[in-house]
């Protein structure tokens, strides 16, 4: 086996309305490098990561070999060195990424041949919805649909023209917490006006208005309204960057993080401004990462 990298990208989730539906790749990476060995060894290398977990308790490893199995494979001794620039528990994908990396661990090491199709079900299977996890595979934005019958659709758009700002606090959010806040039903009325709004932010997406996009993402019914109460500042942060700037602000995924999308060039301004007020944020301006998942074998000579 030659040796390999398998590189993640973070990804953002839901964007307001386009709840457990709507997500887009970043650029920062969960990345593996993978060489054959004589007994399982996955190393950390990296200060957003926790300390050495055994094999058989590490996430990537269990997904690896949970989908081996689910091809009646065993998956061969490697070493495993693990680097991100992706923040554990912050709303920023890492979770999906992982769940990827896992799957795509094992598609390369059993000779798999998963198509794109195959990777998406199995990572909606683990996380339980495909937003996250498509955004992570395909890169760029992707509108996904997880149908009663277990059935998954998309649209994948290559590019949005803007700049995208996060605000990641220094504290975590699990998912787990952000989703008990939420209400257990919706009324009919909710639900109508819900969905319109979601509606029309794709729609403003697609048609390049990002005025109206940010516009609407602000209005989202599904979560945000309920969510807001769990992150300090948050009508701060969004009434400070639309101020100077911003389409819009929302949560990214569950949370804590929170993201604006901004006219395009103008994100390195406005998350300057941001960071000088947000001293426990890191504010970065991002891009959307157009790629997605990447295999990269090492020949060596």
């Amino acid at each position: 086996m030659n040796d390999f990298s398998i590189s993640i990208p973070a990804s953002s989730a839901n964007l307001g309305p386009g709840f457990d539906s709507l997500g887009l790749a970043l650029n920062l990476y969960l990345t593996l490098h993978v060489t054959a060995a004589d007994k399982w060894d996955i190393e950390h290398k990296s200060p957003l990561l926790p300390a050495k977990t055994p094999c058989e308790d590490h996430f990537i490893y269990q997904i690896a070999k949970q989908t081996a199995e689910r091809h009646h494979k065993q998956l061969p001794p490697c070493k495993v060195v693990v680097t991100t620039d992706i923040p554990l528990a912050r709303g920023l994908g890492s979770s999906a990424s992982a769940v990827i990396a896992g799957i795509e661990l094992a598609n390369q090491v059993c000779g798999l041949s998963l198509s794109q199709e195959e990777k998406i079900q199995y990572g909606t299977d683990i996380e339980g919805h495909p937003d996250n996890i498509a955004a992570a595979l395909l890169g760029g934005v992707v509108i996904t649909a997880l149908t009663a019958d277990n059935q998954i659709n998309w649209i994948h758009l290559d590019d949005l023209n803007v700049d995208v700002i996060v605000y990641i606090p220094d504290f975590e959010l699990k998912t787990e917490q952000a989703r008990e806040v939420l209400p257990e039903n919706l009324s009919r009325e909710q639900s109508t006006a819900a969905s319109a709004i979601s509606n029309l932010v794709v729609a403003a997406l697609l048609s390049g208005d990002y005025k109206l996009a940010g516009k609407m993402m602000e209005k989202d019914l599904f979560h945000e309204p309920y969510r807001a109460e769990l992150i300090p500042g948050y009508h701060d942060i969004k009434l400070e960057a639309k101020n100077n700037g911003a389409y819009g602000t929302v949560i990214s995924g569950a949370g804590p993080t929170m993201i604006s999308f901004a006219p395009k060039g103008e994100g390195s301004g406005i998350a300057n401004h941001m960071q000088r007020i947000l001293t426990d944020y890191q504010v970065s301006a991002l891009t959307i990462d157009q790629e997605g998942s990447q295999v990269r074998q090492v020949h060596i000579k």
